[in-house]
């Protein structure tokens, strides 16, 4: 084979590498509380209105189902129970005896804390292109005018690892890339017996939504709350859906600020030592033609601790076709939802600030949309 069939091949596995949105640059809100503790600018401040129409509901907090993967996945009728009620009624659970080792989930908290802990500059050598997501900053800002989170984030895409653009990988701590490549792999792990069992409970056989992830892509955004002096005046996150299957989270042991939406409030999820927290995203709110939720959610900020979370998000590759499966379509379950074509809806999504389910909408019939306006009437 010649030099240039080669440099030839090199270039084309170089151009699979997709990129995915662009985002304004934004202050880096960490160095903006190192420099001023007590500040908070107004494009960081939420509205009296909006603040006004929170309805906090943290007794609801211990009814966030937590369900046993050692038990699910061999078969216990009374875990895929509550994996039925949990998608379908909270759209959110926290699984526990996933099998993913207590010291790498130390191994990574411990090496992400020292990397924001680092010197601004050395974080900027990972800094986001104004094209694309992957790397240090924030994302899905898309206008000068929208509030912002009050959050910093590094992500990378782990898998395919082609896609990987190691540019943005950060090299200190030392061995951090290692780590980063050995939770996503276990992580990766879990959420392919997830799908299986998903599967499952929407009443097929084990591998079809696994043939539909064969060659899925997984994204890691490891998220920086910095402290806020006035935390009820910001968000860390701004409250969406994922667009994408299933989502699952890392998140410290000794601090809560995650927050779902449920009965019309805000319930926040209380950790659970070395437990990871899963939720269902809009794919498979599609697939299964609405019977599970993809349900919003958001983080809120401390007066005086820091949090870091560990997001990994499993999708389909751009080329799948998201529509309604027909094992969830009958005489009683009309098709909600309309094909598309996933690559396009994830892009979509994310050139556009996180705003509720919103996004969810361009996927919805015309007859769906009616009845959910309907329903708001």
């Amino acid at each position: 084979m010649s030099l240039n069939v080669d440099d030839d091949e090199l270039v084309s596995e170089m151009d699979e590498a997709p990129s995915f949105a662009s985002s304004l640059p934004v202050p880096n809100v960490q160095e903006m509380v190192r420099n001023n503790p007590l500040q908070v600018p107004e494009r960081y401040a939420r509205s009296q209105e909006e603040l006004e129409k929170v309805n906090h509901m943290p007794h609801l907090s211990s009814e966030v189902p937590v369900i046993d993967l050692a038990l699910l996945s061999n078969g216990n009728k009374e875990e895929l129970l509550k994996l039925d009620v949990a998608c379908k009624e909270w759209g959110f659970f926290q699984i526990v005896n996933h099998g993913v080792q207590k010291e790498l989930l130390q191994k990574m908290k411990d090496a992400a804390s020292e990397f924001f802990e680092l010197p601004a500059e050395e974080k900027k050598k990972y800094a986001m292109d104004s094209s694309d997501i992957q790397g240090y900053g924030q994302a899905y800002v898309v206008s000068e005018e929208q509030t912002l989170d009050w959050s910093d984030a590094l992500m990378l895409v782990t898998y395919p690892t082609r896609y990987r653009k190691l540019q943005f990988w950060p090299k200190t701590p030392e061995g951090f890339k290692e780590i980063i490549e050995a939770y996503a792999s276990e992580v990766r792990r879990v959420s392919q017996e997830l799908l299986s069992l998903l599967s499952v409970i929407m009443g097929m056989q084990k591998h079809v939504l696994l043939e539909l992830h064969q060659e899925s892509l997984q994204a890691l955004r490891v998220n920086y709350y910095p402290p806020c002096s006035t935390p009820e005046q910001v968000l860390g996150l701004s409250p969406h859906s994922d667009a994408n299957t299933i989502t699952l989270l890392m998140q410290d042991d000794d601090i809560t600020g995650l927050e779902i939406r449920h009965q019309g409030g805000w319930v926040p999820v209380t950790p659970i030592s070395d437990a990871l927290v899963v939720n269902v995203g809009d794919v498979i709110e599609i697939w299964s033609n609405g019977k599970y939720k993809s349900v919003e959610h958001r983080a809120v900020t401390n007066k005086n601790k820091r949090r870091i979370s560990y997001a990994l998000f499993l999708c389909p590759q751009d080329d799948v076709e998201v529509e309604p499966l027909d094992y969830m379509i009958d005489s009683h379950n009309p098709k909600l939802y309309q094909k598309v074509r996933y690559g396009d809806y994830l892009r979509q999504s994310m050139k556009r600030k996180m705003e509720g389910k919103a996004h969810i909408d361009v996927a919805m019939t015309e007859d769906s949309e009616s009845d959910m306006r309907n329903k708001d009437e």
